[in-house]
């Protein structure tokens, strides 16, 4: 076994672990896993941490208030950027009976689901570097505390792929990565080039499937179809951030494993809030950056399915808006914390 099989063998291990959430297993592997000075980066509030508060504070305090923590992976595959890195990138939920409060989210007393999308950069046998968005308005708003502007598209389970081969699948060829890697390249490229040629310059139907599913994250939701992903996402989306500019191509990684192509950034996009209609924001002219995390499956030289995770608390709390505050109000009756 060489050094990049040994290493992806601990991961999987990793993960394993996360099934029934083993904390003991979890702590002897982080070691020998994750480099010491690995970057662990994780959505706001939890932000930036180091390998050794991964497994002795971020998970303990999920796993004490969702105590039969389970992970569940939908999607699993590791890929080589243009660069030069390696990159394994995992997509999923976190399952379980929400019983203690998290993050000041009040518990539900029942069965639950977190989505994450998480990717890890490999180099000399350890995990150098950990991008990692959980949807965490996802489980506000199974609490009923949500407070973000209802979402356009659909709110439910993201499924996993339709093909069922997120997991096990035949071992990918250079070509078919290669082949799934240019499309949704060219994918990007032309969504780039909106700013100067509209909608008819994205040439949405050359890449997208018309029976294509865009799984969005939690106060976006999901769109089906091409006129979905417009009409819920995309024209919201551009109207508030017409000047937007992707890091596919400076900082961002983009990486294929058969027909699935991952992207990852910290952050992903640059832009400003210029316009109105995008989660009933305000324009507020202002520079935000922003971390989407991405997931494609290519069908038949088409994209068919997308899932895109948003850190959008980080987004709000640039703008100078405190979710978690307003949703601790919104709560306030039920913790028994209402002012006499």
């Amino acid at each position: 076994m060489n050094e990049l099989q040994s290493l992806l063998a601990d991961l999987a291990a990793y993960r394993a672990a996360q099934y029934n959430l083993d904390l003991p297993s979890l702590r002897n592997l982080a070691p020998r896993l994750f480099a010491e000075d690995a970057a662990v980066q994780l959505a706001h509030p939890i932000g930036t941490v180091d390998p050794t508060a991964l497994v002795e504070s971020v998970y303990p305090a999920l796993y004490r208030a969702v105590p039969d923590l389970e992970r569940r992976d939908t999607i699993v595959m590791t890929g080589t950027t243009a660069e030069g890195a390696i990159w394994q990138g995992c997509c999923g939920y976190y399952t379980g009976t929400f019983s203690q409060p998290w993050l000041e989210i009040p518990p539900t007393g029942h069965f639950v689901s977190l989505r994450f999308h998480e990717f890890y950069r490999l180099a000399e046998g350890r995990v150098r570097e950990v991008q990692a968005i959980w949807d965490i308005p996802e489980l506000m708003m199974q609490a009923d505390v949500g407070p973000l502007s209802p979402s356009l598209g659909r709110e439910w389970h993201v499924p996993a792929p339709a093909s069922q081969d997120g997991l096990l699948r035949p071992a990918a060829t250079e070509s078919e990565s290669a082949a799934s890697l240019q499309l949704v390249g060219n994918m990007c490229a032309a969504l780039g080039q909106y700013a100067t040629g509209g909608l008819a310059a994205m040439q949405l139907d050359r890449y997208w499937h018309p029976r294509c599913s865009w799984y969005g994250p939690s106060a976006i939701g999901s769109a089906r179809g091409i006129a979905g992903f417009r009409n819920w996402h995309q024209i919201p989306f551009l109207n508030g951030m017409p000047d937007r500019v992707g890091s596919a191509g400076g900082g961002g990684h983009l990486f294929a494993d058969g027909p699935y192509v991952g992207f990852t950034a910290w952050p992903g996009m640059h832009m400003s809030l210029s316009g109105d209609g995008w989660l009933g924001l305000p324009p507020a002219n202002q520079r935000i950056t922003m971390r989407s995390l991405d997931f494609w499956r290519c069908e038949n030289g088409r994209i068919r399915e997308n899932w895109v995770l948003i850190d959008l608390l980080d987004v709000y709390h640039q703008l100078g808006v405190d979710v978690l505050a307003r949703m601790r109000e919104m709560s306030k009756a039920r913790r028994g914390a209402l002012d006499p």
